[in-house]
């Protein structure tokens, strides 16, 4: 089997994987230090670029599930999608038990994780 080129890491980051998009575009997927409690889904989206990096999108976040779970609190996070019927609301993941789902983005009871991308 082949392996990829792992990227460098800073202190306090993780490495996730490599993943696809529908373009047939891969880029690794590399988990930021910090756990943020957030005021709504802009706050949240602020916060992540405020330290260089985004809110993981559903797969990742099914990623980080998987396999790093023991890097979340078990909460809630955002991420970075919208739901498909109405900008209004968000998709989240739940760290205590694996589903995702999605609530308004003004709701002020949420956490954030932030990643960043890397094109292999």
């Amino acid at each position: 089997m082949q392996q990829i080129q792992l990227p460098p890491l800073s202190e306090g980051e993780v490495y996730v994987g490599a993943i696809g998009d529908k373009n047939g575009d891969y880029y690794h997927v590399i988990l930021l230090p910090g756990d943020h409690e957030c005021d709504t889904h802009a706050g949240a989206n602020d916060w992540a670029k405020s330290i260089g990096g985004d809110l993981p999108n559903r797969i990742e976040q099914s990623m980080l599930w998987a396999n790093y779970r023991d890097q979340f609190k078990q909460d809630w996070y955002w991420s970075n999608e919208t739901y498909h019927r109405n900008d209004a609301y968000a998709w989240y993941q739940i760290f205590f038990d694996g589903s995702q789902s999605y609530r308004h983005r003004d709701n002020v009871d949420c956490r954030a994780r932030a990643v960043r991308r890397l094109p292999i």
